[in-house]
């Protein structure tokens, strides 16, 4: 039996239960274990396999039957640049790629054989039951899972190892906390080269014996349909909620089927609070958020049984510890009054290095095992934790004041004139940093004034949290995810 996957331990081909839909294919658990087994009597001894992941059947099988095989899977993302493809190939040194039949692949994968998930066959080629799959030693739950590049913002991207015993902890974590079971029916729209599509979102209904519908391209129509067709969960990033904040008002059905999920999961980056406000109003349904990173899977969540609160993304995950740490890198009382900190977390849902890179691995942890992430934090009286952005770009000190960029973009779009919002720090001879707005106005044609901006924030906030410029943009810079880069603000077309 695959520890991974208990559920898929040598059923036969025809059974019946959905684990897998996208679009109008899909397969059951019994063909699901017959493909992906086929596929890892395959890459039994490869030493390492890419995968071109494009959001379908063949990406999601590819990937399973590199698990049950034992071999470590590289998730490739279709629409990386050709530089940075030919760096995670040389970096990850993969033995063959796999991919979807008929799409074609990029020149810095020319030189990799190449090998076609193709679906139908093999879930044809098995009518008996299945012999199992040889995965890796039970005993070694170091054994490296999934190699998931980085974005690499500071730099070339770096190659997060994952053990097994990483997907485990954290799938498992997040079953307890969101009451996950085998009965509940998953609709995403993620991309599967990332944590949130492929590991919550893929492998965590495979992991539980439930279900995933994937909707290949993101539509509140979709969302609709397929909450309103017995999907009880609905996994998304802040972009998405955002559109379907702003289609609620005239889909009757949408709203209708948000109200009668049992769950409802953003992540990825923060959901403005005006959009939580919105979907709750309309629907008596809360969004409930997440925290995590690639190298650290998940970290806190809302439980489903918790307190949805807008801002916070929960309380640490079982078997996850989490401290708040100065800038001297000493712990913050978690007692003590409001302060903000570095998130530091240690816990089995931790990667284990990054691939190649000793310095860098070595870099991101503190003594005492606990991984530096970066992000800053407050912690509530009850121990819910609210992310006020990251460290490098998100932390602004004014005045003699530390202040996260996070409170001032969720006041900011709460002003009518506002449709987008994001906030940064630049030099300032007086107060050492200045709050700077990039703002997308609801009206082209009719921008709030910048002092009317001011204003507004320093009503609702604090006098020293206003921004002292505000910049116009047609639109935020973002990435695959839909998280602001806001390394990339300046570059932008004006409004």
């Amino acid at each position: 039996m695959d520890p991974l996957f208990p559920t898929l331990s040598a059923p036969h081909a025809g059974d019946s239960g959905e684990a897998l839909r996208f679009g109008d294919r899909a397969l059951s658990h019994g063909e699901l274990a017959a493909a992906s087994g086929a596929l890892a009597a395959r890459l039994s001894g490869a030493d390492r396999v890419a995968v071109w992941a494009t959001p379908s059947l063949e990406t999601a099988v590819a990937v399973v039957a590199a698990l049950r095989a034992g071999v470590p899977a590289v998730p490739l993302n279709p629409k990386s640049g050709g530089s940075e493809l030919a760096h995670i190939v040389a970096d990850s040194a993969p033995s063959l790629v796999l991919a979807e039949p008929g799409v074609a692949l990029p020149q810095a994968l020319a030189d990799l054989t190449r090998h076609d998930v193709d679906v139908d066959v093999d879930v044809r080629g098995f009518e008996a039951p299945l012999p199992e799959a040889a995965p890796p030693e039970p005993g070694d739950p170091e054994a490296p899972a999934l190699i998931v590049y980085t974005s690499g913002t500071t730099g070339p991207p770096k190659g997060a190892v994952l053990p097994r015993r990483a997907i485990a902890a954290t799938l498992d974590a997040l079953a307890d906390a969101w009451q996950w079971t085998g009965d509940d029916v998953l609709v995403h729209a993620l991309p599967l080269f990332h944590v949130h599509g492929l590991i919550l979102g893929t492998l965590g209904p495979l992991r539980r014996g439930g279900s995933v519908r994937h909707l290949g391209r993101f539509s509140t129509e979709g969302v609709a349909r397929e909450l309103g067709a017995g999907a009880t969960m609905l996994f998304g990033v802040p972009t998405m909620y955002h559109r379907i904040a702003e289609a609620l008002p005239g889909e009757p059905e949408l709203v209708k089927a948000l109200a009668g999920a049992r769950l409802l999961v953003s992540g990825s980056a923060a959901l403005p609070v005006h959009d939580h406000e919105r979907i709750a109003a309309a629907t008596g349904r809360r969004v409930i958020e997440r925290y995590g990173m690639t190298e650290t899977l998940m970290n806190t969540s809302v439980r489903a049984d918790g307190e949805p609160r807008a801002g916070a993304v929960g309380v640490p995950l079982p078997g996850v510890d989490l401290r708040l740490v100065d800038e001297a890198g000493e712990p913050l009382p978690a007692d003590g009054p409001e302060a903000v900190g570095e998130i530091q977390v240690r816990g089995p849902n931790l990667f284990t290095g990054y691939l190649n890179r000793p310095d860098a691995t070595a870099a991101a942890f503190a003594p005492g095992g606990w991984f530096r992430t970066g992000d800053m934090a407050v912690r509530d009286p009850d121990g819910y934790v609210r992310i006020v952005g990251r460290k490098a770009t998100d932390l602004i000190k004014s005045g003699g004041y530390k202040i996260g960029a996070g409170e001032i973009e969720n006041a900011l779009l709460a002003h009518a004139g506002v449709r987008e919002a994001a906030v940064t720090g630049e030099p300032d001879p007086d107060l050492g940093e200045r709050i700077v707005a990039w703002v997308v106005p609801a009206d082209a044609d009719e921008p709030p004034a910048a002092a009317e901006l001011a204003d507004h924030v320093a009503s609702s906030l604090a006098p020293h949290k206003r921004p002292r410029v505000v910049h116009y943009l047609r639109a935020l810079p973002r990435n695959d995810m839909g998280k602001i880069m806001k390394r990339a603000l300046g570059k932008e077309d004006k409004a």
